[in-house]
């Protein structure tokens, strides 16, 4: 069975990402194409990249940088959720994903933002960023805006069309993560 993992881009203190990441956890759940879980940046400990040599050779030192690999390599796709923070994403979820390559190679991902103009300005530059790692970055996307979906700009409470724009951009990453099997398989 396809596995997608949906990573909580954000380490931040009082961060609305893991109520986000939650309700795109329980959606996900309700399906029956795929597996998913939750993969949390808290969980990683990464310090700022501290390899020496470029990920893109895979010969990584660091024990955090090895389990950080085996988690992302066990996945067949993802949905990164993320904040904007200053028209960008996060600089957490920007250090995990520097600290590899190989594993992000022909893999499909999906965002789910969120911010004051939903968080699309973070998406774009994750879509570059997807784009270097050989990653098929899905169409469709959920945004999210701290003004209709969150109330005081704190409590996540999703529109309902928002249910419908995560599951479009769930069948996206699901076909599209089942369509690069076999160029994983190689």
């Amino acid at each position: 069975m396809t596995k997608i993992g949906i990573i909580l881009g954000s380490t931040r203190p009082g961060r609305n990402g893991e109520a986000v990441a939650r309700w795109v956890l329980d959606v996900a759940r309700k399906r029956d194409d795929a597996e998913f879980e939750l993969i949390d940046l808290l969980d990683y400990k990464l310090p700022h990249l501290d390899e020496a040599i470029p990920p893109s050779m895979g010969q990584y030192t660091q024990p955090h940088t090895q389990n950080w690999a085996r988690t992302i390599d066990g996945f067949d796709g993802f949905v990164m959720v993320t904040p904007e923070y200053n028209h960008s994403t996060s600089g957490a979820l920007k250090n995990a994903i520097d600290f590899l390559y190989g594993e992000w190679n022909n893999k499909a991902v999906g965002f789910v933002s969120y911010g004051g103009a939903g968080g699309t300005r973070a998406v774009e530059h994750l879509r570059l960023i997807a784009g270097e790692l050989q990653m098929a970055d899905v169409r469709s996307q959920v945004a999210l805006s701290l003004f209709h979906d969150f109330v005081n700009f704190s409590e996540f409470k999703p529109g309902d069309f928002q249910v419908e724009a995560l599951n479009t951009t769930l069948d996206q990453v699901v076909a599209w993560s089942t369509a690069l099997a076999p160029l994983r398989a190689k």
